[in-house]
Formats: C-alpha cells, sequence, structure tokens
C-alpha cells in the first residue's frame, strides 16, 4: 500500500506559537509544521521546496497590517490558496507563584506588544523587549527560571512549558483575531474561490485610483482591503494591495480585463476561498 506524503507546512514561531495553531485548524492535526524563526526563513522554506505550504499572518485587528509581508509576497510571487481568521487571546505567563509585582521585565513578539499596549502601560517599572515569536519568549521564561520576567503568549505555550496564566485576556480589545494567509508555490485551479488578492500600480495623476476603485464596484466586487505600499526608489509612488469579493466570478474575470488595460503591474495572487471570521 502506498504511503500518503505528510503535508508540510512552515510557520513563523515555535511549536504551540500562534502560526502552528493557525496551521492545524487549517490543514488539521495530521501535518508535519515546520518552525521559523522570522518570516523571510518562512519564505525560503518554501521556495526551496523545504515545505509544501506556508501559513502567514498579515493582519491584526488590533495592531494592524504587518507591512513587511506585503513586501515578502511580492518579492516571492507565492499563490495565495486560502485564508483563515484565527481568534487571538493573548495570557501573561511567568513561573509558577510569582506576583505580578515581581516583574521587572515581559517578552513577546512586536505584533502581540501592540495587542496589549493598554494593559502594558498600566504597568510601572517594567521594560518591554521585543522577540522572534511569543512561544519563544514562553520557552525563555522557563529557561531563565528568573521570577522577574514573564512573556506574553498563548495557553498552549503556558502548558507546554510549566508557566502560570498570571494575568488572562490581557489584549486591548476582546474581539481580537488575525488573518493568516496560506501560501504554495504553485498555481492551483480554484474551487469555489469568491475572493482573490491582487496588486498593482497606477499613474501619478489625479483620479487614477478612483478609477480602479470604480470598476470593482461596477462589476459588483466587494473590497475588504487596500493597502498601499511604497515602490521602492521611486518617492510617492505606491504599489495598492486589494482583496476582493464576489458572488458570480464572471464580474471578476471582467474587472480584471479592463483594469489591467489601466494600471501597471498587475498581478493576482491568488484566488481562494474567503475565512469565516468566529470570534469567542
Amino acid at each position: 500500500m502506498k504511503r500518503i506524503k505528510e503535508i508540510s507546512v512552515a510557520i513563523q514561531g515555535i511549536a504551540t506559537c500562534f502560526h502552528e495553531v493557525a496551521a492545524h485548524t487549517y490543514f488539521g492535526k495530521g501535518i508535519k509544521t515546520v518552525e521559523c524563526l522570522s518570516f523571510h526563513a518562512l519564505c525560503e522554506s518554501l521556495k526551496k521546496e523545504e515545505t509544501d505550504f506556508a501559513v502567514m499572518a498579515i493582519e491584526n485587528s488590533i495592531a494592524g497590517s504587518i507591512l513587511p509581508n506585503y513586501f515578502l509576497l511580492q518579492e516571492y510571487h507565492f499563490s495565495i490558496v486560502g485564508e483563515l481568521y484565527v481568534p487571538i487571546h493573548m495570557h501573561l505567563l511567568a513561573l509558577p507563584g510569582v506576583e505580578l509585582t515581581d516583574l521587572t521585565l515581559i517578552e513577546s513578539h512586536p505584533m502581540a506588544i501592540r495587542q496589549c499596549s493598554e494593559f502594558l502601560h498600566s504597568l510601572n517599572n517594567v521594560t518591554i523587549v521585543e522577540s522572534e515569536d511569543t512561544a519563544l519568549s514562553a520557552r525563555h521564561v522557563m529557561e531563565l527560571q528568573r521570577k522577574n520576567v514573564a512573556a506574553i503568549a498563548n495557553e498552549f505555550a503556558a502548558k507546554k512549558f510549566g508557566l502560570q496564566i498570571l494575568k488572562r485576556r490581557i489584549e486591548t480589545h476582546k474581539k481580537n483575531f488575525t488573518r493568516f494567509l496560506v501560501l504554495t508555490r504553485k498555481q492551483p485551479v480554484a474551487e469555489l474561490g469568491n475572493k482573490a488578492s491582487l496588486y498593482f500600480e497606477v499613474s501619478h495623476s489625479i483620479g487614477s485610483l478612483a478609477d480602479i476603485l470604480t470598476n470593482f464596484k461596477k462589476n459588483q466586487l466587494n473590497l475588504t482591503k487596500i493597502q498601499s505600499i511604497p515602490i521602492i526608489g521611486r518617492p510617492q509612488e505606491y504599489l495598492f494591495h486589494v482583496d476582493v469579493e464576489w458572488r458570480d466570478r464572471s464580474g471578476f474575470e471582467k474587472s480584471i480585463k479592463q483594469v489591467s488595460k489601466h494600471v501597471g503591474n498587475l498581478n493576482v495572487l491568488g484566488e481562494y476561498k474567503k475565512g469565516k471570521i468566529e470570534i469567542n
């Protein structure tokens, strides 16, 4: 009997991080996750065919867009084959027996720190340190065995590294979620797709972007995201990343055909089924 190849998925972070949660949520438990300590390393893993897919965070409902990842999407030309929205619950983790007043240092990923800014600003005499990953920060607390150090991470990390949850749900807004993209090297045939991500540049003239957005409207496309990215070496000029949804794919096909005549550097990064937002 032929053995089915195990799917490998690149994640940014180590085991129990939110990227691993996203990977298992999308693909199920029967996958191999490959730990990458940076988004660049994640892209390199997929490019070098060390993994079949990659899961990449692209925006958070509190902290906003992860701008460097838009540059990576342009650089690597991967295909987006799916998306998912993962509820993000942030907890303050420390060694057992530690009190909040014992802390002088809290470590976590920059996006996690931004999501918990209101809580962190309420603390006195505590230094905030950025790290590569939330779960890695939790592991550091376990390894250091210092009662003055804590990490911001999830409940899975607390269990794995034997830490207590000193404070639960410290994110600034409780309806907090992160949007993740599922990437692959190949461009598959879209099945039941109703959303697409693309980018383009427009002429540096009055109304040029408005004309493109009006075209989307005429063809019954719902614009769900627009993000401008500076074009390096060309001051005051930008690429625009947009996400659009549709009920009838023919409207998307018609719009792309029309828009391509009026924009430069048009790239469709992928067509896929839009993810559901389920916040708890």
